[in-house]
């Protein structure tokens, strides 16, 4: 326990600080892993190291609920070395792992080898996913003894233990979920339209995007999520839309919230600044799933986020080899590698006035750590964790995919012109990123369990 007449571990100082409150000319006091005083300069402890932030903009780490971080069968992608320097460079000092991995997570065994696998590799804070297992009863041993902190749920394909098109299946396990207060985050689009647009463009011959675009549509979306509000009337269970997409897919949402039921969504970078005709300039390195969207609907969205009905901002970090983009589009691997362009890209719509500050840190910090009850994270308060990260909010530069810390070294923002870059990374504490180099070793970084942290 800290006294006041003690030196603290780490003072910064000189930044323009962002607090539930609002931002302030300040700086704070670090010991351990913990936040332990925010103020001006003049009232800051002594310490045993000071940095001087240089008045640049100190704000809570992002909590990125989406992500892919691969490793193990799949680690010629990413590994988490890998994937969490990505996170770090990015300003992203907490990340939750998806189960869709090689083994899939979805057995009280295969969290716990996927969290030993993690564990001297990682560089900032990581909770994992589990997919169901094929016996509902064994979710509870998953989060109590596994550690798994919420559940993923695909509609559009079977991943784990559960058929998506098992309606009874999957009722036991939400209300397995319910009864375990932990939520389930779902991949929202429905596996039996899928396959039944995907039969009729086959027998019409139709190939390449636009068929892509015709199979996974908007309403392949509002269908799976008027069905997922449903299961969750039904069992109470907390659920979770990922990666919304369409202005039918967010009027499933909102008529989901309308009802009152324990409904949040998010919304990734590429949904909101790309659209379907980047898709069809760039190809496959912009091929997502759900896919790129009309601009009609990107406008919905933008709507939605600045009126409070979308609750979360997500990467949906999903690294693929470049060469794995570029089969025929129905083999073609889908998804981006996006933890070190979400927060560049995001400041520069604050920069632009298309966002405030105050709502990219509810969206992308605050909101995402009271979904998956990550407390004491996501916000600068005194007693909180010491997950931060600085921004220049004046430099320029322009995304390049060959730097990146991820093995995916592309990306449909490649070019991009953003302003605001992550200079400093602090996790629990500890400085991890500095300048673009991560200064952590394999394995500074910590697992985050929902019942217990080790």
């Amino acid at each position: 326990m800290w006294s006041e007449e003690l030196t603290v571990d780490l003072v910064l100082k000189n930044a323009r600080v962002f607090t539930p409150n609002g931002i302030f000319n300040a700086g704070l006091a670090v010991e351990g892993d913990r936040i332990v005083r925010v103020a001006k300069e003049t009232n800051l402890p002594p310490a045993s190291e000071t940095v001087n932030l240089n008045g640049d903009l100190l704000l809570p780490g992002l909590v990125d609920i989406h992500v892919h971080l691969r490793g193990q069968g799949l680690s010629y992608k990413e590994d988490f070395y890998t994937g969490t320097a990505a996170a770090a460079a990015g300003g992203v000092t907490t990340v939750v792992d998806m189960p869709n991995n090689i083994p899939v997570t979805m057995s009280v065994e295969t969290v716990k080898e996927r969290i030993k696998s993690a564990g001297d590799k990682i560089v900032v804070n990581v909770a994992f996913y589990s997919a169901f297992p094929e016996k509902h009863e064994e979710a509870k041993r998953i989060v109590v003894e596994g550690g798994a902190i919420a559940f993923k749920f695909f509609m559009s394909r079977k991943v784990g233990g559960i058929d998506p098109k098992d309606n009874s299946a999957i009722l036991e396990a939400l209300r397995e979920a319910a009864g375990l207060d932990v939520p389930v985050a779902i991949h929202a689009e429905d596996i039996r339209l899928i396959e039944e647009r995907k039969k009729k463009v086959e027998l019409l011959e139709k190939e390449g995007i636009e068929a892509y675009l015709e199979v996974h549509s908007p309403s392949v979306e509002k269908a799976a999520i008027e069905r997922a509000a449903g299961l969750a009337e039904e069992t109470g269970a907390k659920i979770h839309i990922c990666h919304l997409s369409s202005s039918k897919g967010l009027g499933a949402v909102l008529a989901a919230k309308k009802k009152g039921l324990q409904v949040s969504c998010e919304v990734t970078p590429h949904h909101l600044l790309l659209t379907v005709e980047d898709l069809k300039s760039k190809g496959a390195t912009a091929l997502v799933n759900p896919p790129l969207r009309p601009k009609r609907d990107v406008d919905s969205l933008w709507k939605a986020l600045r009126d409070g009905s979308i609750d979360v901002l997500a990467s949906d970090h999903a690294p693929h080899r470049l060469e794995e983009k570029f089969p025929p589009i129905w083999e073609a691997k889908t998804g981006i590698s996006g933890l070190e362009t979400m927060l560049p890209l995001l400041f520069t719509q604050v920069d632009r006035g298309l966002l405030t500050l105050e709502t990219l840190i509810r969206m992308a910090s605050e909101r995402p750590a009271e979904i998956l009850g990550l407390e004491g994270r996501g916000r600068i308060v005194e007693g909180g964790y010491a997950d931060l990260v600085v921004v220049d909010p004046s430099e320029r530069f322009r995304i390049d995919p060959s730097t990146f810390h991820s093995k995916a070294k592309h990306s449909p923002f490649e070019g991009w012109t953003v302003k605001g870059r992550p200079v400093k990374t602090f996790v629990n504490g500890r400085l991890v990123m500095d300048e673009g180099e991560i200064v952590a070793k394999p394995g500074d970084g910590r697992v985050i369990r929902r019942l217990r942290e080790a």
